[in-house]
């Protein structure tokens, strides 16, 4: 069997494959009700300084490089 003859019908099939579980997962009503009854909250900070990072290190030289 040449599987390069078949190839447009394997296609086919994974497409509506593929199709047929996205519409199934859709549907989905405990997640889609978990989703709207939780509350959306923000908080928002004025005048909070940024965090930053300082890294303090020195460069390895070429022999500790090739040391390691």
């Amino acid at each position: 069997m040449n599987i390069t003859k078949h190839m447009e019908s394997i296609f086919l099939a994974a497409a509506v494959i593929a199709g047929a579980t996205s519409f199934a997962s859709a549907a989905d009503a405990d997640a889609t009700r978990l989703a709207l009854s939780a509350p959306v909250t923000q908080t928002v900070i004025h005048h909070a300084k940024m965090q930053v990072v300082v890294v303090a290190a020195k460069r390895l030289s070429a022999a500790e490089k090739a040391s390691l």
